[in-house]
């Protein structure tokens, strides 16, 4: 009698628990309580470009006011690491991106774990890598004649990166591996800086995103040799796919995601994810993604948590392969 009394009890706790939750995430968010987004890069990156104009359309849904964090340094893992430490209440939020997925093989002692500290939401959007090089220090017009250079001079020419450790420092050196090749790896402090040595022509080459490159594309300022995609981009059709400038698995892109912080009631979590969506579909956020040359995100939280997975293993695999370090 006592057991079957014990066991009522447990069941009215379990049903009172859940509908508390189901109460919090119906409130949520509150009228006069903002949202957070945490992002771990210097203001005016690629995850602003990204997590602003989302901030500004997930406000206009959720009417409440949503504030963007800078916290950069140490390749997003300082703000990572503040990320995960915040309270798992609705109220603050990760912006985060494949240098996520890279960070575990380049800093070794990390305070936080992606998988463990947080929970995925969506990915925002992708944008292809593009090799490109500076015309005039570069004068070859295909990737075959870039590393039939390359090979008769190793060492010579070199690769501007945004910082080691990121997805451009990374996608350099899949291209060395991949190919047995030997550039040299210089990198900078963030991707203006990079590009602005590129187009002055102080470096030769970069493996940036689409969406920094491409204005000095079109400006002749920079030569695109390929986009490391599997099919043309729309605006940049005259620029050949990896595999049709005869790289063999090299498809490589930057994306960008929101993730909530681990233990955030689940209720509150869909409906982030359910808003996320709608605001990707939206007529002003298509457009924008479209001026970058990004796609919007379109897999479902598990694909999402699969594909983190997938990023993490591969790029481990490169930096072990070409002895990738923090420089």
């Amino acid at each position: 009698m006592k057991t079957k009394r014990m066991l009522g009890i447990g069941l009215v706790l379990i049903g009172l628990a859940a509908s508390l939750s189901v109460a919090h995430a119906q409130s949520w968010p509150a009228a006069n309580k903002p949202l957070t987004f945490i992002n771990p890069f210097p203001p005016g990156g690629a995850v602003d470009a990204f997590g602003r104009p989302l901030a500004r359309q997930l406000s206009s849904q959720l009417g409440v006011p949503i504030v963007v964090e800078n916290r950069g340094g140490a390749g997003g893992t300082i703000g990572a690491a503040l990320a995960a430490r915040a309270a798992p209440d609705g109220y603050t939020w990760f912006l985060g991106a494949v240098h996520h997925t890279i960070a575990p093989s380049m800093y070794p002692k990390l305070s936080y774990e992606l998988e463990r500290d947080f929970e995925p939401v969506a990915i925002l959007g992708s944008v292809p890598h593009v090799i490109v090089v500076h015309p005039g220090r570069v004068p070859e017009n295909s990737v075959k004649e870039l590393m039939d250079r390359i090979r008769k001079n190793p060492g010579r020419l070199n690769y501007a990166s945004t910082g080691s450790g990121t997805s451009q420092h990374l996608a350099g050196e899949l291209f060395k591996v991949k190919n047995n090749l030997f550039i040299t790896h210089i990198p900078y402090r963030g991707t203006g800086p990079a590009l602005q040595d590129l187009i002055a022509g102080q470096v030769d080459m970069m493996f940036d995103t689409l969406a920094g490159a491409s204005n000095f594309i079109k400006s002749g300022q920079l030569k695109a040799l390929a986009v490391a995609s599997n099919k043309r981009v729309a605006g940049f059709e005259n620029v050949p796919t990896a595999a049709e400038a005869g790289l063999k698995d090299y498809e490589v892109s930057s994306w960008y995601g929101l993730w909530a912080i681990k233990g955030t009631p689940p209720e509150i979590i869909e409906r982030m994810t359910a808003e996320v969506n709608k605001a990707l579909a939206s007529q002003d956020i298509s457009t924008r993604w479209a001026g970058m040359g990004a796609l919007p995100g379109t897999l479902n939280r598990e694909q999402f948590k699969a594909y983190i997975k997938t990023e993490t293993t591969r790029w481990s695999e490169v930096a072990k392969r070409s002895g990738a370090k923090l420089d």
